[in-house]
């Protein structure tokens, strides 16, 4: 009964979320175009499909992907993991944390779907030079190495500003050398790691990880691992794309 009233709840918010855009769409076409919606039937069943789609991931959001990212970030930290230690948290006891943010980031990456779309189409752009398996492998490096690094400032409490800084200033080195062709692609793909997949685990685990370690707070530290996982794709892309000019280069 709580589940179905939540999901009621859940339905409602999201009507009341893509409503605008919905207005938006149909106002501009009525009254800036003048002219009646095509296809109003499909547009409409659509809609629907959309609605119901965002209640459904919205649910199980907060009913599975929260939880399961809160409960292993808890157990990763246990005595039993870490073992008993007085004072401040040491960063060499976290491993097992690192890991497990590398292959998660890594796992959700793969599956992102605007991730998969923008691949596909620098591909098919690009006439097969640039594969999209490999694009999305660089990617997935990158979000992996970076939340894996984002998870070792949680353990440390060491300021975010300062791994953004200096992320930001090797991507400016990067953009420099790299293959031009590449950049936008590059910042790109920083972007759309922060999509339906990889937001709400990773979210969860830095939450999870800021709530169970001693001395750190939520609210300061749990968030920021997204950040993590925009900027270290963009770094990753560009490599890729220094690597596979390096390759041809040296064939010819």
């Amino acid at each position: 009964m709580d589940l179905l009233e939540h999901m009621v709840w859940a339905t409602l918010a999201t009507l009341r979320d893509v409503a605008p855009i919905a207005i938006i769409l149909v106002g501009f076409q009525v009254l800036v175009l003048r002219q009646r919606v095509a296809n109003l039937k499909r547009l409409s069943g659509g809609f629907v499909y959309v609605v119901v789609g965002l209640t459904l991931f919205l649910v199980g959001l907060e009913e599975a992907l929260f939880p399961i990212g809160e409960t292993m970030a808890e157990q990763l930290t246990s005595s039993r993991m870490v073992g008993e230690r007085d004072g401040a948290p040491d960063w060499r006891d976290y491993g097992w944390v690192y890991a497990f943010a590398a292959a998660i980031g890594f796992a959700t990456t793969v599956a992102e779907p605007a991730l998969i779309a923008v691949s596909l189409k620098a591909e098919e752009i690009s006439g097969g030079s640039l594969s999209a398996f490999g694009l999305r492998i660089a990617v997935a490096v990158g979000v992996a190495v970076g939340v894996a690094l984002g998870t070792f400032r949680i353990v440390t409490g060491t300021p975010l500003p300062f791994y953004i800084i200096a992320g930001y200033i090797v991507v400016i080195v990067q953009t420099t050398r790299t293959v031009k062709t590449i950049v936008p692609l590059a910042y790109d793909s920083g972007g759309v790691t922060t999509s339906t997949v990889t937001v709400p685990v990773v979210t969860a685990l830095g939450l999870g990880l800021a709530s169970t370690i001693p001395g750190r707070s939520p609210l300061i530290d749990g968030f920021g691992l997204i950040a993590f996982a925009s900027l270290f794709p963009i770094m990753s892309v560009m490599a890729y794309a220094m690597l596979i000019d390096r390759h041809k280069r040296g064939k010819s």
